[in-house]
């Protein structure tokens, strides 16, 4: 019979999406973890329907406590990234579920339709096993699936430029960031660019959505100077001023770039881009959600 390490991936996976957030995730994983191991493996016929039966409950349960806490969060919320680098794809099965932009319109679901469409959409569960999962009628959950579906297409966005274009885009967004270019960055932009900037209260960010693409960049150059570094290092517990450095990584199963400085991942900025123009700046600032991150 499977062991419990040999599904750890595929409920990762599911708690993850689910919940948006590395840490709740694994957390969420280890209960299971304990629930299973007080089980009578000779009494469970599909260890894996049972497990995932678990995890999703424990990720369920976990995003309604988490959403009542995010209400006194400082500024906007974003999903923690996941790498998704070839050596780490078991973390998250690469698929645009795990995409920032839809974890983003994830996050605007209710915890139960999240659940489902989830299940249903990234895991193709049967209605009837996800109806047993969240302990609703077959019906229900079939209506919980079709809002969910009409409310994610209707909010979802477009990943209509292919990954090697999102990468040349990416790159030139770096060189334009590094080397102080607002021409070139606002070049990048779409006229209605926006920035979505998570420190949580403890980096620096803005505390609203930014948007316009001269403001969008004089920001993002603003908090690249030696200065603001320094105030995030002291922010963090660092208090020299080590070498900063861009590299690109592979998270939520796109390109993203890790901002580095002393052996730490200091920001992580993920673009969604839409006919080759950049429509929104994801810039992640709070050092509980990248310090799972290594830099490049």
């Amino acid at each position: 019979m499977p062991t419990f390490e040999d599904h750890r991936s595929l409920l990762i996976a599911v708690a993850y999406r689910i919940l948006g957030s590395v840490v709740d995730a694994e957390d969420v994983v280890q209960e299971a973890w304990l629930r299973w191991s007080g089980v009578d493996e000779s009494t469970v016929d599909d260890p894996k329907a049972f497990l995932v039966t678990v995890t999703s409950r424990l990720a369920i349960d976990r995003l309604r406590w988490a959403r009542s806490r995010r209400e006194s969060y400082v500024g906007p919320w974003l999903p923690e990234p996941i790498s998704t680098a070839p050596d780490a794809a078991e973390q998250a099965e690469l698929a645009d579920s795990v995409e920032m932009a839809m974890l983003v319109v994830l996050e605007t679901l209710s915890p139960l339709e999240r659940a489902v469409f989830v299940l249903r959409e990234a895991f193709d569960l049967p209605f009837a096993e996800i109806a047993e999962i969240i302990g609703r009628a077959e019906p229900a959950t079939r209506q919980l699936a079709r809002r969910a579906r009409e409310h994610v297409r209707d909010k979802r966005p477009r990943f209509d430029v292919d990954r090697d274009e999102r990468k040349r885009i990416t790159e030139r967004f770096m060189g334009a960031s590094t080397g102080g270019d607002l021409d070139a960055l606002i070049e990048l932009f779409s006229d209605q660019v926006t920035m979505v900037s998570d420190g949580g209260g403890k980096a620096r960010a803005a505390l609203r959505v930014i948007t316009g693409a001269e403001n969008v960049g004089r920001y993002l150059l603003s908090i690249n100077t030696p200065e603001n570094i320094a105030k995030f290092m002291v922010s963090i517990g660092m208090t020299d001023l080590p070498g900063m450095s861009l590299s690109l990584a592979t998270l939520n199963n796109a390109p993203a770039i890790l901002v580095s400085a002393g052996g730490k991942v200091i920001s992580v900025i993920s673009l969604l881009i839409s006919d080759g123009k950049i429509e929104t700046v994801y810039v992640l600032a709070n050092p509980d959600k990248i310090g799972h991150l290594q830099p490049s």
